[in-house]
């Protein structure tokens, strides 16, 4: 290898409460000889790290500022609501934004919910990260309303969480920056999106991945038969069975001699 070659390699960021890992296991599969780094940002720096280089491509929150980069929404998440377990919502299934009206919701510097006025009354200072603001649930400080993977992220075991009605959704989408679409970005679209090896839609797969595939017999071409195998038709004749002999390709009785 000479000095202006590199190695291929593949680095995706992805922001807290995402698990790549079903996507990373079918990328080492399938290209075993091109590392795939993860690297963990935040939501607020996700954008800067994919236009800065420092990632190929990344799992981030929406929305996406479509100029310059390109993003696949990918799903959904359930907005929840992170109680103390002796907490009055805990012994329901469910809550309201107005259910919450009471309570002191904290809305932490971080948050990734498109509030247009977060439920709850205000605390008197916005923790810095949820991570504090999970600390703070867990010290009666007040609640706290976030995407559900989050809440998982952060578990405790003197914390749980009830699901928000009518709260604003978290989406989760891939992005990357769309002037560096590289053959390797193609492929991991390829594999979000549920492609297989061999889809006509991603790139070609390595020979030794490729299978083999039977020539097209449509379009009235007759296929050739194996060797040794009966067509139907007797060697002797043409398009016709031998004269004298029953249907299905059989012989018929042998002349007599004049």
């Amino acid at each position: 290898m000479t000095g202006s070659e590199v190695s291929p390699s593949f680095r995706l960021a992805y922001v807290p409460g995402v698990t790549p890992t079903k996507w990373v296991r079918i990328w080492n599969e399938r290209l075993p000889d091109v590392p795939l780094t993860l690297i963990a940002v935040s939501a607020a720096e996700a954008f800067d790290v994919l236009r800065g280089g420092g990632a190929d491509a990344g799992f981030v929150r929406l929305p996406v500022d479509r100029t310059d980069l390109s993003a696949i929404p990918l799903y959904t998440e359930t907005t929840v609501v992170v109680v103390p377990k002796d907490h009055v919502v805990a012994a329901v299934d469910a809550v309201s934004a107005e259910d919450l009206a009471d309570d002191i919701v904290l809305h932490p510097l971080d948050d990734t919910l498109g509030w247009e006025r977060p439920p709850g009354r205000p605390a008197n200072e916005r923790p810095a990260t949820t991570a504090d603001a999970v600390e703070l649930v867990a010290a009666g400080v007040g609640l706290l309303v976030v995407p559900q993977s989050l809440a998982r992220l952060h578990h405790r075991k003197d914390l749980t969480y009830r699901p928000v009605t009518d709260a604003p959704e978290s989406r989760v989408a891939l992005s990357w920056p769309q002037d560096a679409t590289t053959d390797l970005v193609e492929d991991f679209i390829g594999i979000v999106r549920g492609r297989t090896v061999n889809s006509s839609r991603g790139r070609t797969p390595p020979p030794a991945q490729q299978k083999h595939k039977r020539p097209d017999t449509g379009g009235g071409t007759r296929q050739k038969p194996a060797a040794g195998k009966p067509t139907g038709k007797s060697p002797r004749s043409g398009s016709g069975g031998p004269k004298g002999g029953s249907k299905g390709g059989r012989r018929g009785k042998p002349r007599g001699r004049s």
